[in-house]
């Protein structure tokens, strides 16, 4: 998993500042630091406006007894949008606004739920632990099926 990561910690950042240093050059320090302040801003604004519509959704759903899968994952992606959003850099703003915008988040949810998927199918999710029944002293919940009846 490190593995994996250490790009996004080490490349990722060398190309966000290499790129705001060239768009400086091109649009100056003042305007680069503009586009960043006004992208945070108008990423956290989307990131409200879109969470509030979707958790009204969510409720919306709920109240008619249908779990509300989709919205939900829908609500991680505006979660992750929000934080890249404030994260300075022209990558991560691409990334984060493509996550806010609903026709194309739904690539990226889509893309999430066949990941989630192909992991259970293969065995690779363990919640063992995760949802307890009851005092910390009785068995997990996940033990045997016959809980999840």
């Amino acid at each position: 998993m490190f593995i994996r990561l250490l790009p996004f910690f080490t490349l990722l950042p060398i190309l966000e500042l290499y790129l705001l240093i060239k768009i400086g050059s091109y649009l100056g320090a003042g305007m680069a630091l503009l586009l960043v302040l006004g992208t945070g801003v108008l990423g956290a604004a989307l990131a409200r406006q879109e969470g509030f519509k979707v958790w009204m959704k969510i409720q919306h759903t709920m109240q008619q007894g249908i779990f509300p899968a989709d919205d939900m994952i829908d609500g991680l992606l505006i979660f992750a949008a929000g934080i890249v959003l404030i994260t300075p850099g022209v990558i991560t703003d691409f990334l984060g606004f493509l996550l806010l915008i609903p026709f194309t988040r739904i690539f990226f949810r889509d893309w999430l739920k066949s990941r989630f998927g192909g992991m259970i199918q293969r065995g690779d999710s363990n919640f063992s632990g995760v949802f307890r029944h009851g005092s910390s002293t009785e068995r997990d919940v996940t033990d045997s099926g016959d809980d999840l009846k």
